[in-house]
């Protein structure tokens, strides 16, 4: 059974910065991609940033130049550094396999993240 658990969320004031990290088992790690998605005080569910298997990165236009995604294949763990945070970023994190930035699906433990003004 494949599992993830993400972790590092928190309250901060605009401009600062978060880490937030996703361990996943239950899976060969190296040969998906992995990614995170967000769900907005609004509810509405959206495609963040996505890691594939061969390294390369892709980003939403809200928060490209400010969030950098990486992995670490040894522990299973992918990462999402978020710097100059502004309020809309606020949410709950939720670390992916596979993720489809056309369908985002915002399910599991979740992390949040709330930036004040």
């Amino acid at each position: 059974e494949v599992q993830v658990v993400e972790s590092g969320g928190g309250s901060v004031q605009a401009g600062g910065s978060l880490r937030l990290s996703c361990t996943a088992s239950g899976l060969a790690f190296d040969d998906y991609d992995m990614g995170w998605y967000r769900q907005t005080p609004g509810n509405e569910c959206e495609w963040v940033s996505s890691i594939m298997a061969d390294g390369s990165t892709t980003y939403a236009s809200s928060v490209k130049g400010r969030f950098a995604i990486s992995q670490v294949n040894a522990t299973n763990t992918v990462s999402l550094q978020m710097n100059s945070l502004k309020p809309e970023d606020t949410g709950v994190y939720y670390c992916a396999v596979d993720p489809d930035a056309g369908r985002p699906d915002c399910r599991g433990q979740g992390t949040q993240v709330t930036v004040s003004p």
